[in-house]
């Protein structure tokens, strides 16, 4: 069934787990990411972001994540991630998602923070649920979402505090050294930082360029606050991999092709669900 992220999260939170949010880009995506969550009996986020208007409209990404969701026994997220138009995050709100992120990290702090509060009393008088961002990552090999100019600036602890209380938001996702799209060397993650982010807010905190992080690292995370972890590019990356090896040696018919990319997706969904399951 569909539902916005704050049980989901907060649940996550408190057991010291992450719920994974999994983009898709068309149905064959979707239906990959809702067959690993049934399989893994584990509650999900189905993002969508803006780049991907070009692929499918709002309403129709509402439709077929609404269909596909109805017979699941597991309860679904519609997500609409990295966003910084209000226009967009107004139509999704009036499409059906449940939760929507407004994404304005790379403006000046106070106008972030009218921004986002202005989005949660929409969102909130809705029923949907708000996650934002505060500091910003830098675009690692393949992103899909940032751009070669992006610069990383870590989120600050005590503005985290105070943008948290100013907007009421639901969620925020902080830079603590990851990356959008896959790393160009060793990782520095800082978790310092985030316990630093966590002990000041006691919120659900989100973080984005799950892709390729290290899993112990992934872990330690998650044991300091991080309840949701976004993972798109190796999705992408894996499946169309994938997709080229079984190119090369066959000649299938395109609904055979559709099939084998369901199932790449999930592949890749279930590991991140395992290792945010967070077992010791």
């Amino acid at each position: 069934m569909l539902t916005n992220f704050n049980a989901m999260l907060q649940t996550a939170y408190q057991q010291k787990k992450a719920i994974g949010s999994f983009n898709f880009y068309n149905y064959e995506t979707l239906k990959g990411i809702l067959q690993a969550a049934e399989e893994k009996e584990t509650p999900v986020i189905v993002s969508f972001g803006k780049k991907y208007l070009a692929n499918m409209t709002l309403d129709e990404v509402r439709a077929i994540v609404a269909a596909a969701a109805r017979t699941r026994k597991i309860d679904v997220c519609l997500h609409l991630d990295h966003c910084n138009n209000l226009d967009i995050i107004y139509q999704a709100i009036r499409s059906g998602f449940t939760s929507v992120m407004y994404d304005g990290s790379a403006l000046p702090f106070e106008e972030n923070v009218a921004n986002t509060k202005r989005v949660c009393e929409v969102a909130h008088a809705n029923g949907v649920s708000v996650e934002a961002e505060l500091g910003s990552l830098a675009a690692g090999e393949a992103s899909h979402e940032g751009s070669a100019d992006d610069v990383e600036v870590y989120t600050n602890p005590d503005a985290a505090k105070e943008f948290a209380a100013k907007t009421g938001v639901d969620a925020l996702a902080v830079s603590i050294g990851t990356v959008h799209g896959l790393y160009k060397g060793t990782p520095n993650i800082r978790v310092d930082i985030l316990k630093s982010i966590n002990e000041t807010l006691h919120i659900p905190l989100v973080l984005h360029g799950g892709s390729g992080t290290p899993e112990e690292k992934v872990k330690e995370c998650i044991s300091n606050g991080i309840a949701k972890i976004n993972v798109n590019t190796e999705i992408s990356d894996y499946t169309v991999q994938h997709t080229k090896a079984l190119l090369a040696n066959e000649t299938p018919h395109l609904s055979v092709v559709a099939l084998k990319q369901m199932q790449y997706v999930s592949e890749v969904v279930e590991k991140y669900m395992d290792i945010f399951a967070n077992k010791q």
